[in-house]
């Protein structure tokens, strides 16, 4: 039987890391003094330490005095309070160029299955069309029970199986579902086991999880999400990262300069791909740029990130690097030293992983859990009639829990460029 999952009637309690240090400074000088680290000073900074007022060793020397200041934790791991999030970033972004490619006659049908009925055949039309995609809000975020489901023009669909991977015929541009938004911390994942595969934060032994800030970090640097239509095959290896798949949809990092929502549909191109290797598994990120952002035009490929935002890879490689260091746990690894791969590499990667996605989709491969409920795809032996679905738990747009302040927390790791 078809059933959505119940509420609990418990809430769990994240008992966050202790604290291992208290800041003496005031929240503007702390403020201020994020800005100069990451190289954007402020524009008036009467208050700010000579230390800190212009850059060199003078305050790479004090942001490690600070980073010492611990109280018999593990070296070089300090937190102190961190300031609240910029509303925005200034980051550049890209639109598309429609290129055609040549798609071979024994693929058509394949790819034909990843296109939304609605496709323009021109990408140039996309950034005018209204998103047929809304969202459903179940309890209030950072609960146990909270969910988020998607719809297309009122129908319940999956974004794990039903939304397309492409939206365009070119396959230029790509749509991409977030499921964290930028300089937020709580761990939010499309559900692979539930019924629809709603989004939901993730949990460890009961407990929500949130990832930790490491300094001069706040939350995920990115709108953070995944491709649909979209499989790491867990059973297979990869020739040159030398890993299986994490049996995850594919990874995704949105770098616009816009905040999404949690279950926004982006349309998306690729400008490239790093190899993390978490825990012996092949868990690719692919670097994206959202096709409406006002500078989209300047990025088509990696190379293009690194000239007009110069910084963001390295970042990027560092936040996976490090992030799981607070939470007791060893740097994470990369293949091919941490380069960042271009997009042809990325976009080779994507339709391994949307062909992985249709030998699950189509039960040649086992789906070991995985709930293929779908209201869209064909081929599928799992594709129901949306009358077949029990009712969806009406709509909440209820504000978020209060999290404990530990999570806005900074965590000083040594060897992290500051």
């Amino acid at each position: 039987m078809l059933a959505f999952p119940g509420r609990r009637l418990h809430r769990s309690v994240f008992v966050p890391l202790r604290a291992l240090s208290q800041s003496q400074s005031s929240p503007l000088q702390r403020t201020q003094a994020l800005s100069y680290a990451l190289g954007h000073p402020p524009a008036h900074s009467p208050s700010l330490s000579p230390s800190l007022a212009a850059p060199g060793p003078g305050r790479a020397n004090h942001i490690a005095t600070l980073a010492t200041r611990s109280t018999g934790a593990r070296p070089g791991l300090t937190q102190y309070n961190t300031p609240p999030p910029p509303s925005s970033l200034s980051l550049a972004s890209s639109t598309s160029t429609s290129v055609s490619n040549k798609i071979s006659s024994r693929r058509t049908a394949q790819i034909a299955r990843h296109l939304s009925s609605n496709s323009p055949s021109n990408s140039k039309s996309l950034p005018s069309m209204a998103s047929p995609y809304t969202v459903r809000k179940v309890a209030p975020a950072h609960t146990l029970e909270h969910r988020v489901y998607i719809e297309k023009d009122g129908i319940p669909v999956s974004p794990f199986h039903d939304i397309p991977l492409y939206a365009n015929a070119e396959q230029t541009i790509l749509n991409m579902v977030v499921e964290i938004p930028r300089w937020t911390n709580a761990k939010q994942e499309i559900s692979k086991e539930e019924l629809l595969n709603p989004i939901k934060q993730d949990t460890k032994k009961g407990k929500l999880r949130f990832v930790r800030n490491c300094f001069p970090h706040k939350g995920y640097l990115w709108n953070y999400g995944a491709f649909p239509q979209t499989w790491e095959d867990p059973n297979s290896i990869h020739p040159e990262t030398k890993a299986k798949g994490d049996n995850d949809p594919l990874d995704v990092c949105e770098i616009g300069e816009l905040v999404g929502y949690t279950g926004q549909v982006k349309q998306v191109k690729v400008l490239g791909v790093m190899a993390l290797l978490d825990e012996e598994e092949t868990d690719w990120k692919v670097i994206v740029i959202d096709v409406n952002d006002p500078l989209a035009s300047k990025l088509n490929d990696v190379e293009d990130v690194e000239r007009h935002l110069p910084g963001l890879l390295r970042a990027t490689n560092e936040w996976f690097r490090i992030y799981k260091i607070p939470d007791g746990k060893p740097e994470n690894q990369f293949a091919f030293t941490g380069e960042c791969k271009n997009k042809t590499y990325a976009m080779e990667v994507v339709r391994e992983c949307a062909e992985a996605w249709d030998r699950l989709i189509t039960g040649k491969t086992a789906a070991g859990g995985i709930s293929l409920t779908n209201t869209n795809v064909p081929q599928s032996g799992s594709r129901v009639d949306p009358s077949q679905l029990p009712p969806l738990p009406p709509h909440e747009d209820l504000p978020a829990e209060k999290i404990d302040a530990s999570i806005d927390k900074w965590f000083f790791i040594s060897g992290a460029s500051a």
